[in-house]
């Protein structure tokens, strides 16, 4: 435990605030900023010649609704319908090559969703080829997807494989059948160590697993024996992310029998204990919620402090551009955050109509960047230079400062650094150099805890 935080939790520490994969985050962007604008950025990443980007790949397919979803998905069970969304995702990629030209060379190619592996082997064999031709994918490119463990096979996963991906990440959650019922998602736990043995025998050599705390009817002893079971797997890297209930924002969260939910304390005590169990377990804490081995490269990049932070999360391999396809895909282009429709027939009809499907973004200010990049900092190196209490951003140092007097950081002869007990609430210390965070509705936002 970290010092009695769990028996008596400061209310600051409770209230709703960003995961910041971004800042500006979603909520504080315009309507302003709509196909116009990204079609700008485009032009103006063309003027500066190729070089590498990332890319990013919605395909929003499921075959049915978890009930703790968070993610922007449309449930069907025709092919049809899915070949149309591929058709549409070919026009969206020509006219992105159309401004930028087709010499760009990817870093790395993340599909999510949704459900990727949902597709036939033809339709996903169909979208990369569709991507080579509008991109350059050298060796050194790493190819990674979202997968759904109760869908893969060993003929699917070596298809991926020879396509050239490396890594995958499968969705596990909990393996306790009281919460995988409470959510809507049942599979065992041989089931997905047989999904993660054959991954690797198709040679992948990247294996991720996600977990989520704060489930309905999860206990600390059921949790436990979750970690117990994925420890057992040796994945490469685990994400163990905590539950947002917006009921209000995602519908169908309202079957979720909110009376299940654990409390602030026990949340805190069950990350808590996943940290205990990976530590134990020789796993790199990284950054806000997420555990790798020492060897992995996203460990040796976090003390090295080069790990960066974007869209997709953690990342061992920043770009200055990262460009997205599919409803409600985000990119970073040319100082630009640009978002697409959410809902994928809106996204659909936009492209077919010969336009981009671009609904809002943000243009970053000078005042911007250095805050994103303080927030950068904190949320990937846990400490920001003492230098910045002197500039323009002294006011916020002072205010994280302020935290020094519940143990959450503390202050050497260069630097302000976070705690081992500060990591916890990592995000509401980040939060203090959010200048748009009073502007928005707490409801936009999960509990930092």
């Amino acid at each position: 435990m970290i010092d009695g935080t769990t028996r008596s939790l400061d209310p600051r520490l409770q209230r709703p605030v960003p995961r910041y994969t971004s800042y500006p985050t979603v909520p504080a962007w315009s309507a302003d900023v709509g196909p116009a604008a990204y079609r700008d950025g485009l032009r103006a990443l063309a003027g500066g010649g190729p070089r590498p980007v990332s890319l990013y790949v919605h395909l929003p397919f499921c075959r049915m609704r978890c009930l703790y979803c968070g993610c922007n998905v449309t449930i069907t069970s025709r092919q049809e319908r899915i070949d149309r969304y591929l058709d549409l995702l070919a026009t969206e990629r020509r006219m992105v090559s159309t401004e930028i030209g087709t010499a760009w060379p990817v870093s790395h190619l993340h599909l999510g969703g949704g459900t990727p592996n949902y597709l036939e082997d033809h339709q996903f064999i169909r979208l990369m080829e569709m991507l080579q031709e509008g991109f350059e994918f050298g060796t050194d490119a790493e190819l990674s997807l979202e997968a759904d463990p109760r869908l893969v096979n060993a003929t699917q996963l070596q298809l991926f494989s020879a396509l050239g991906f490396t890594r995958i990440s499968f969705g596990v959650q909990d393996l306790n059948e009281t919460v995988q019922q409470a959510i809507g998602r049942v599979q065992s736990g041989a089931l997905v160590a047989s999904a993660v043995d054959a991954a690797r025998t198709a040679g992948f050599t990247g294996l991720n697993l996600d977990l989520i705390y704060g489930l309905p009817r999860q206990t600390l002893a059921g949790f436990d024996r979750t970690l117990a079971a994925t420890i057992a797997m040796h994945p490469d890297r685990v994400a163990c992310f905590g539950y947002a209930h917006v009921p209000w924002m995602q519908k169908h969260q309202s079957a979720i029998n909110a009376g299940e939910l654990p409390g602030s304390e026990l949340r805190l005590a069950l990350f808590e204990l996943t940290l205990q169990r990976f530590e134990e377990a020789g796993y790199v804490w990284i950054g806000l919620d997420h555990f790798a081995r020492p060897d992995d490269p996203l460990a040796v990049a976090f003390q090295a402090q080069r790990l960066t932070r974007d869209f997709m999360g953690y990342t061992t391999r920043p770009t200055d551009t990262l460009l997205a396809l599919g409803a409600s895909a985000i990119g970073d282009v040319g100082g630009r955050f640009v978002q697409n429709e959410s809902a994928a027939a809106s996204w659909e009809a936009k492209i077919a109509a010969g336009d981009f499907a671009t609904v809002r973004g943000h243009r970053l200010s000078d005042d911007d960047r250095a805050r994103r990049d303080a927030i950068a900092s904190l949320m990937c190196n846990q400490c920001l230079p003492l230098s910045l209490a002197d500039g323009p951003l002294g006011s916020c140092m002072e205010r994280l400062l302020g935290w020094s007097t519940s143990g959450l950081v503390e202050k050497d002869a260069t630097h302000v650094r976070v705690t081992r007990r500060g990591r916890f609430f990592l995000r509401t210390l980040c939060a203090e150099f959010d200048a748009y965070l009073a502007q928005e509705p707490a409801t936009r936002f999960s509990r930092a805890v």
